[in-house]
């Protein structure tokens, strides 16, 4: 167990090492989101109750971790196409052991993105500020597993040319199917249940509900929270698995 966890922790400072060599990817995760909510913000929230701070900050904490997708995936591709994992294909390290080093160097970005986003959300709207803010903060790094899972999956699964193209996939559910950019009454009971059903929506859902207040702790918190944790966890077990398939690959 002690080995394990030495080894994820060397692999996980060597990850974090890797994307501090790479700052424009990582500015471009950061900025983007940032100058759609400062922008959406001043343009539409006199017109819509969505763009208020208080739906628009969670929402964009949560649009800019679908971006983890590509940037984690991204990570993994370009490993994989090096000598590096070839190298360490033959160590003692394991499947699960590269996967969780990667999601782990990953996780302060995550964090770096909710503080950002909800300090600009203050800013702005001095009334988000609550004890509310702080379990946000501390949940989304739970909804960003689920991104980051899928990056994981991703570049395991594709080289450096397709990962853009895939992980836009998630990237566009998150803005399409999260309601985040729209409100919800008009749509039919069907569509609404589709996107229940997936884990865009529910995971807006969440961090929303932590600003907003939780009138019923099942339906507001506890039942999307754990449609999150089950996209999550089968993630991270399809990527854990398809990477030991590529290791006996190599």
């Amino acid at each position: 167990m002690k080995k394990s966890l030495s080894r994820i922790l060397i692999l996980t400072k060597r990850n974090i090492l890797e994307i501090i060599r790479d700052p424009l990817s990582l500015i471009f995760t950061l900025a983007l989101p940032l100058v759609m909510e400062i922008l959406f913000y001043l343009i539409f929230h006199n017109l819509t109750k969505q763009f208020e701070m208080k739906y628009l900050a969670p929402g964009i904490v949560v649009f800019s971790q679908a971006f983890l997708t590509l940037f984690t995936g991204l990570l993994i591709a370009t490993d994989r196409n090096t000598s590096f994992l070839t190298r360490l294909y033959v160590s003692k390290a394991k499947s699960h052991e590269f996967i969780f080093a990667y999601a782990l160097s990953v996780l302060p970005i995550t964090l770096l993105q909710s503080i950002l986003f909800f300090l600009v959300g203050v800013i702005f709207d001095s009334s988000i500020f609550s004890i509310g803010l702080i379990f946000a903060v501390l949940l989304s790094i739970v909804t960003s597993l689920f991104f980051i899972g899928m990056g994981i999956l991703f570049g395991s699964l594709c080289n450096e040319k397709s990962i853009g193209g895939v992980s836009s996939i998630v990237i566009v559910g998150q803005s399409v199917l999260s309601g985040m950019w729209f409100p919800l009454e008009g749509l039919s009971e069907g569509i609404i249940t589709f996107m229940k059903v997936l884990p865009f929506k529910n995971t807006t859902t969440i961090i929303q509900n932590m600003i907003l207040g939780i009138n019923n702790s099942f339906s507001d918190f506890l039942l999307p929270l754990l449609i999150v944790l089950a996209y999550t966890v089968i993630s991270f077990i399809t990527a854990i698995i398809i990477f030991k398939y590529k290791m006996k690959e190599k």
